[in-house]
C-alpha cells in the first residue's frame, strides 16, 4: 500500500484505500461494498462508496505502479505477456458496457459486460496489471447512455484486439521488457495485431482458427489442409508445461510462413495425443528460435485463465456492484493489486521457504488463508448487530421504493 500512498492527495481516500484491499484480502464469502465496510469496521458503506465513486485519486496512475511492483516481484527475462477477455453476468442495462454478448464465463450469448486484461507470466508467477473495458457500438452510439454511465467523452468504440494492442504499447512504452506476447483465436486472427507487434519486434504465439489462410509458395491456404501435408517426422511430443495432474504433453509441428518481409514467421500445430483435436498459432519472432520455445510461449497462455480464477475467487474481481464508469475501474484496479499481492507473496515465500518434503509449495489460496487468519481480526458483536441493522433498514427502503414504482407502473 505505501508503493501507492502517493496517488491520494488525501489521508482519507488513503486509510479507505488500504481497508478496502484488506476486505478483498479476506475471506469474506461475498465482496461488496456492504461487506467490505463491515469487515473494516465502519457504521455504513458510505465511505467505500465514496472512495469508488467520488473521492479523487487516479486509478490508471495506481494501475501503472501495480504494473511496476508485478514486474519487480515476478520478473524474468523470457516473460510472456498474456493478452485474454473475461465476462461478468449482469441484469438490467443501465451498468457500463453491459449487453447481450458472448462470454466466456457463461460459454454463451448472455446479457453481460466484457473487459479485456493483460496478465503478466512468468515462471515466479502471473497477476493482470492492466485492464481495459470493452465499451460495445450500442453504448458508444448512444451520447445520452455514455454520460449517464460516465463515460469519456472521448472513448469511442475499440475492438478487443485494438485494446489488446493499446495495453501492450502502454507496457512496452514503460519501459517493461517482455519478449513474447500470447493469446487466443480473437487476437490471433487481427493481422492488425499482429503488425503492431511484429513493428516493435516483439514475438508472438497467437492462436488461430482452423480455417484461418496462411502463405505458403505455392499460395495461400488453410491452416488445417496445410497440417495434411507435414510428414509423420515433422511431429514431436513436447510438454506444454505442467498442469494440476502433471506434464502437458502434446505433439507438436512447424511450418514456415512464406514472407519476404523482415523476421521469421511460422505455423505452430498443437495435436492432442489421445483425440487427435488439433489446434493452430501464428507465431512471430525477429531472429531464428527453436520449436521448444514456441511451445513454452503457447503453454504459457493457460495461465491468465488461472489469473483470472484466482482473482475472482479470492479478491472478488467479478463481484463487484458498480455502474459507472471510474467505479469499475476503480475497483477493477484495486481487486487487481490485492490479486498482485497474493501473488507476490506466494513468489517470495517459495523463493525463500522452499516446501519440505510431502507438502505441496504455498500457493495463493493458503497465503490468502493464512493472511486471513494471522493478520485480521474479528469484529466485535456490538459491531456485527449494528450492521444487522443497518441492512435491514437499507432493504426496508428499497422494498418500499420498489413496491412504489411497481404501484406507479402497474396501478
Amino acid at each position: 500500500m505505501g508503493r501507492i500512498a502517493g496517488r491520494f492527495a488525501r489521508v482519507e481516500p488513503r486509510r479507505r484505500a488500504r481497508e478496502f484491499v484488506l476486505g478483498l484480502l479476506s475471506d469474506l464469502p461475498r465482496k461488496n461494498c456492504w461487506t467490505l465496510a463491515e469487515h473494516a469496521g465502519d457504521a455504513t458503506p458510505h465511505g467505500l462508496q465514496h472512495l469508488l465513486s467520488r473521492a479523487k485519486w487516479d486509478a490508471d496512475a495506481v494501475r501503472d505502479d501495480l504494473r511496476g511492483f508485478v514486474v519487480e516481484e515476478l520478473h524474468d527475462k523470457d516473460a510472456v505477456l498474456v493478452v485474454d477477455e473475461t465476462g461478468d453476468l449482469k441484469k438490467g442495462t443501465a451498468t457500463v458496457g453491459v449487453q447481450r454478448q458472448y462470454t466466456g464465463t457463461a460459454g454463451r450469448i448472455e446479457n453481460s459486460q466484457v473487459a479485456v486484461y493483460l496478465a503478466y507470466s512468468s515462471p515466479r508467477g502471473h497477476a493482470a496489471i492492466d485492464r481495459e473495458l470493452y465499451v460495445p457500438r450500442s453504448w458508444t452510439q448512444d451520447a445520452t447512455r455514455c454520460r449517464l454511465a460516465g463515460i469519456p467523452e472521448e472513448v469511442g468504440f475499440a475492438t478487443k484486439p485494438q485494446l489488446a494492442a493499446r495495453m501492450i504499447n502502454r507496457t512496452l512504452d514503460a519501459g517493461i521488457q517482455a519478449p513474447w506476447v500470447a493469446a487466443d483465436e480473437v487476437y490471433g486472427g487481427n493481422p492488425q495485431l499482429r503488425g503492431a507487434l511484429e513493428d516493435r519486434q516483439v514475438g508472438y504465439v497467437l492462436a488461430v482458427a482452423c480455417d484461418h489462410r496462411i502463405a505458403t509458395r505455392a499460395g495461400k491456404v488453410r491452416a488445417d489442409a496445410l497440417v495434411k501435408k507435414l510428414p509423420k517426422r515433422a511431429w514431436q511430443k513436447l510438454s506444454a508445461g505442467a498442469g494440476a495432474k502433471g506434464h502437458r504433453f502434446y505433439d507438436w509441428a512447424l511450418a514456415d510462413v512464406a514472407d519476404d518481409r523482415p523476421g521469421h514467421r511460422y505455423l505452430l500445430v498443437r495435436r492432442n495425443r489421445s483425440s487427435g483435436e488439433l489446434a493452430f498459432y501464428r507465431c512471430y519472432s525477429a531472429d531464428p528460435v527453436p520449436l521448444t520455445t514456441l511451445v513454452r510461449v503457447a503453454g504459457r497462455r493457460w495461465t491468465v485463465e488461472e489469473t483470472f480464477q484466482t482473482a475472482k475467487g479470492l479478491a472478488g474481481l467479478d463481484e463487484h456492484q458498480v455502474r459507472r464508469w471510474t467505479s469499475w475501474h476503480r475497483w477493477v484496479t484495486l481487486t487487481m493489486l490485492a490479486h498482485a499481492f497474493l501473488a507476490a507473496t506466494t513468489a517470495h515465500e517459495r523463493g525463500r521457504h522452499p516446501a519440505p518434503d510431502g507438502l505441496i509449495p504455498l500457493t495463493c489460496n493458503e497465503i490468502q488463508h493464512l493472511f486471513t487468519a494471522l493478520i485480521t481480526a474479528v469484529p466485535p458483536a456490538a459491531h456485527r448487530l449494528g450492521w444487522s441493522d443497518w441492512r435491514r433498514r437499507h432493504q426496508a427502503r428499497s422494498r418500499a421504493c420498489h413496491y412504489e414504482r411497481q404501484a406507479t407502473h402497474h396501478p
